[in-house]
């Protein structure tokens, strides 16, 4: 079949919902569907079968700032491209979002098949509630990526979802080469800001061996910052943002991975991706990762914000081999259940049941 999918944010820019459009894109290809992706791009497309709708602006949302593109002239590049295609069935991430995938559900024919990822309450939902109630009607099929985004979305919009997870390309995080190390490593990926809490896994840097190092992936508004409170801490290393490729490697490389996030995760593809590079993953006790990750068994899980807990968790994995070596074989296993395949196989069979007249508007 001819598959579309939208997303709303700028692929130019790292973020979970971009990864995930983008594995899903391949994962349906490589199951014989043609798929093209249809989303803002600040610069080149960053894989084949994309369609570039323009540039994003940076908005406020969910205590971040997302690159979106709500602007006329994405819309219409949106609706020509929707058209030009002639999509059997389009995919909608995040539907009610600002920009190509509100004005796809508002001003095109379908069908829809739409994946709702926000956690957390949005003043946009409530400002525009009937209007938002009246557009997801036409969505054939609503699924939610974790109970936390289902449950946002009943409260602002209601109406019946499907749980379906996330998934990562476990392939790509369990083949790759790792990156020289040559010492006990730590590593953070996420942008620098509040809710991340990388300023907590700094200041639990503090209470760890003096060998260990901390690996520090991404940018944001903190990034200034938090460099200079740390200034001449040669254990810490800023690495900017960094490539898929150098991802995958540095996680591979690293002997564990932290999330310290204190709020707003509607499901930890992160600690997938660490789970698949067969790393050992300490993290937030957060509903989030807890889709994802079971205290004790695939992560050890440590209250938000709790530098010493935090750093008591990384200093066991560490020197705790037998630990850190379960960790592991529980985490491979639960990256293989949450594999990109897996979820693309979930998603045809939604759309197949759409085009068969079996889920109706």
């Amino acid at each position: 079949m001819r598959i579309g999918i939208v997303c709303p944010y700028s692929l130019s820019v790292p973020g979970g919902v971009q990864s995930q459009v983008l594995s899903q894109a391949r994962a349906l290809r490589s199951l014989g569907h043609q798929t093209r992706v249809l989303a803002p791009c600040d610069e080149a497309p960053p894989d084949t079968g994309v369609t570039p709708l323009g540039r994003s602006v940076r908005v406020a949302a969910n205590g971040s700032r997302a690159p979106l593109a709500p602007d006329p002239a994405c819309g219409r590049r949106t609706l020509r491209a929707l058209r030009d295609e002639d999509f059997d069935i389009v995919h909608l991430h995040e539907p009610l979002c600002p920009g190509p995938t509100l004005v796809s559900l508002a001003l095109f024919d379908g069908p829809f098949v739409g994946t709702f990822h926000r956690a957390g309450a949005s003043g946009f939902y409530r400002a525009l509630r009937p209007v938002l109630r009246r557009l997801t009607r036409r969505l054939s099929v609503r699924c939610a990526v974790s109970a936390d985004a289902r449950s946002t979305a009943l409260q602002a919009i209601g109406g019946t979802y499907e749980l379906v997870f996330n998934g990562i390309e476990v392939e790509r995080f369990a083949k790759a080469t790792p990156w020289p190390s040559d010492r006990p490593t730590v590593m953070f990926l996420g942008r620098h800001e509040s809710r991340k809490g990388l300023s907590v896994l700094l200041e639990a840097m503090s209470a760890l061996p003096a060998d260990v190092r901390l690996w520090v992936a991404g940018q944001g508004p903190q990034t200034a910052e938090l460099m200079a409170a740390r200034a001449g801490d040669e254990r810490i290393e800023w690495l900017g943002q960094i490539g898929d490729a150098e991802r995958a490697a540095r996680m591979r490389a690293a002997d564990v991975f932290c999330a310290p996030s204190l709020h707003g995760e509607s499901f930890g593809v992160v600690l997938l991706e660490a789970m698949a590079s067969s790393t050992p993953v300490v993290a937030s006790d957060l509903p989030g990762y807890r889709n994802v990750a079971r205290a004790g068994v695939e992560a050890l899980l440590v209250p938000p914000g709790d530098a010493g807990a935090l750093a008591r968790s990384l200093d066991r994995v560490l020197g705790d081999a037998m630990l850190a070596d379960r960790l592991v074989a529980a985490g491979e296993t639960r990256a293989l259940e949450l594999s990109s395949e897996r979820l693309a196989e979930r998603y045809v069979e939604l759309y197949e049941e759409v085009l068969d007249g079996r889920r109706a508007t």
